[in-house]
C-alpha cells in the first residue's frame, strides 16, 4: 500500500496545476495519467491563447504543455505516473491503479479529480462509416502525429473547438468544405471564426448533418437547414462530397471516480451533463475530495488550469501547508477565474455554476 498525502487523477492543465500549486506549499504529490505525455488536451492546441498575461495570453496550448510538464516532472514533491489507469477509488479511501501491467494501490490523505471530459457524438444514418471522427480525434491526428484524415472536411459544430480545429486543417492543407451550426448564432469567439471566414470557409447557421454518405468509408454528407423548432426543413437539403465528417458538439465531464466515491452529483446541461457539487474550495461532498477543470463542467484550458491551481492550494493548505503568500495567491486565482467567465461569454458558465455549489 502506498501512502502519499495528495493523490491527482489526471495530468492536463488543472493536474498539473493542481500539482505544482500544491508541491509549492510543501505537500506530497503523486499525479497520475493513462496517456505517455503529459497535457492532456494543450499538447494539441497550436493556437495562441488570448486574454491577460496571468492567463497566458499569446502563448500557445502545446508550449503551455510543455513547460508545466518540465516543471511537473523535475519537481522533488511530485512523482508522476504515466501509462496509468485509475482503476477505482474505494470505501476505504484506496485508489487502485493499473500500470504496466501491475496493480497499484494507492492511499492518498487528498484527492484532487482532474480527469477531464470526452467527447459528445450525434445520432444519424453511417455515422460509424470510417471517417467520421470526433474533433480532438482529428487534433491528435493533425497536430499531434502529422497525419491527415482526409482530403475534404465537413466540419459540425461552430464552436471555439469546431472553428479552431478547422483553421488547423486548412492549415495543414486539408480542405474544409463548411462548417455547420444547428444553433442560430455560432458559439466560438469572433476572432477565430474571422480566420476561417477570410479563408473562403462558409458557416450555416440552423444547419445539421443528415446522413453520411457511403458504403465503406464517409463519400459525402447531407446537411439540411432547421426550422425554428430544430426540425429539418423539406427542400433544404443539400449533398457536400466529403471524405471526412468532423463532429465537435460538445464535451461532458467523465465523472466515473466521482460517482464511485459517492459524491453528490447533480446534472447542469450548461456544464456539459452531471457534475459533482462543491464547495468555494472545489471540495466535493465527500470530505478530502476536490475537482478541477473539465470534470467539474465544460470550460476552456484557461479556466482548467486556474480552478488546477485553486484545488492544489486547498488540498494542501487542509494538510496544514501554509506559506506567507498563501491568501493573496488564493484571491489572485479567485479573480482571474471571475474575470474569465465575466460578461456574456460567461453567462452560461455562472448560470451552471450557480446550481452546484455545496
Amino acid at each position: 500500500m502506498r501512502q502519499i498525502e495528495i493523490a491527482i487523477v489526471g495530468g492536463g492543465p488543472a493536474g498539473l496545476a493542481a500539482a505544482l500549486n500544491a508541491s509549492k506549499l510543501g505537500a506530497r504529490v503523486i499525479l497520475i495519467d493513462r496517456n505517455d505525455y503529459l497535457g492532456g488536451q494543450l499538447i494539441k492546441q497550436t493556437h495562441r491563447f488570448f486574454g491577460s498575461k496571468q492567463q497566458r495570453a499569446s502563448e500557445r496550448g502545446i508550449d503551455i504543455a510543455l513547460e508545466l510538464a518540465r516543471e511537473v516532472m523535475s519537481n522533488e514533491h511530485i512523482e508522476v505516473l504515466t501509462k496509468a489507469t485509475a482503476l477505482g477509488y474505494y470505501e476505504d479511501g484506496v485508489l487502485l491503479v493499473e500500470q504496466a501491467g501491475k496493480i497499484i494501490a494507492i492511499k492518498p490523505e487528498r484527492v484532487i479529480i482532474a480527469t477531464g471530459g470526452a467527447e459528445k457524438t450525434l445520432l444519424f444514418p453511417n455515422n460509424d462509416l470510417p471517417g467520421v471522427y470526433g474533433a480532438g480525434a482529428v487534433q491528435t491526428l493533425v497536430n499531434v502525429y502529422g497525419v491527415k484524415p482526409g482530403q475534404r472536411v465537413l466540419m459540425v459544430g461552430a464552436g471555439n473547438i469546431g472553428v479552431i480545429v478547422s483553421y488547423q486543417l486548412l492549415q495543414a492543407g486539408v480542405e474544409v468544405a463548411a462548417i455547420i451550426e444547428a444553433a442560430p448564432r455560432i458559439g466560438a469567439y469572433w476572432v477565430h471564426a474571422a480566420k476561417v471566414v477570410r479563408a473562403g470557409v462558409p458557416i450555416y447557421t440552423r444547419h445539421t448533418i443528415l446522413r453520411a454518405i457511403g458504403e465503406r468509408e464517409v463519400k459525402g454528407a447531407v446537411i439540411a437547414q432547421l426550422d425554428e423548432n430544430w426540425q429539418p426543413i423539406p427542400g433544404t437539403e443539400r449533398e457536400l462530397a466529403v471524405d471526412v465528417i468532423c463532429l465537435s458538439v460538445g464535451l461532458t465531464p467523465l465523472t466515473e471516480l466521482l460517482w464511485q466515491a459517492g459524491c453528490q452529483m447533480t446534472f447542469v446541461p450548461e456544464l456539459g451533463g452531471n457534475v459533482p457539487l462543491r464547495n468555494e474550495q472545489l471540495e466535493t461532498s465527500v470530505p478530502g475530495i476536490y475537482v478541477a477543470g473539465d470534470v467539474g463542467g465544460i470550460e476552456e484550458a484557461s479556466a482548467a488550469m486556474m480552478e488546477g491551481a485553486l484545488a492544489g492550494l486547498n488540498a494542501a493548505a487542509s494538510l496544514g501547508y501554509t506559506c506567507d503568500t498563501l491568501i493573496d495567491d488564493r484571491q489572485n486565482v479567485l479573480q482571474q477565474l471571475a474575470g474569465l467567465r465575466s460578461g456574456p461569454v460567461g453567462e452560461k458558465i455562472r448560470k451552471g455554476l450557480a446550481q452546484c455549489s455545496l
